[in-house]
């Protein structure tokens, strides 16, 4: 059975960092663009970043810009969230996604496979 597994997840102070990663069975990830996303309680899934197949391109969200950064080992079967200089309002369940869209995709309903997720909680 496909299925993509995050890790990495914890407590942390403010502006503290963390890398989460995101690896798989059954499924090959390095054909498809892959993404990050997160949950805040009470809060709807947003999109964070996401990483195309060949790595060349990244697209970020505005709240993470220049603070996260997606990467991807093709050769690992994983993929990468380094998050830097966090903040309270970080503080979510983050979930890998994967795309079988080719180019970049920001919308939760162009993922096809989900992780379980994983809780990130910074505290102040």
């Amino acid at each position: 059975q496909a299925q993509l597994m995050e890790s990495g997840g914890r407590l942390v102070q403010a502006g503290g960092s963390l890398r989460l990663s995101c690896g798989a069975s059954g499924l090959t990830l390095s054909s498809y663009t892959m993404g990050w996303f997160r949950q805040a309680p009470g809060k709807e899934r947003e999109f964070v970043t996401a990483i195309s197949w060949s790595g060349r391109s990244t697209y970020y969200a505005d709240s993470v810009k220049g603070r996260f950064t997606i990467s991807r080992d093709n050769v690992k079967n994983t993929v990468y969230l380094q998050m830097v200089g966090l903040r309270p309002e970080d503080t979510a369940v983050y979930y890998c996604a994967l795309s079988y869209l080719q180019s970049i995709a920001t919308m939760s309903h162009e993922y096809n496979y989900w992780g379980q997720g994983t809780q990130v909680t910074v505290s102040s």
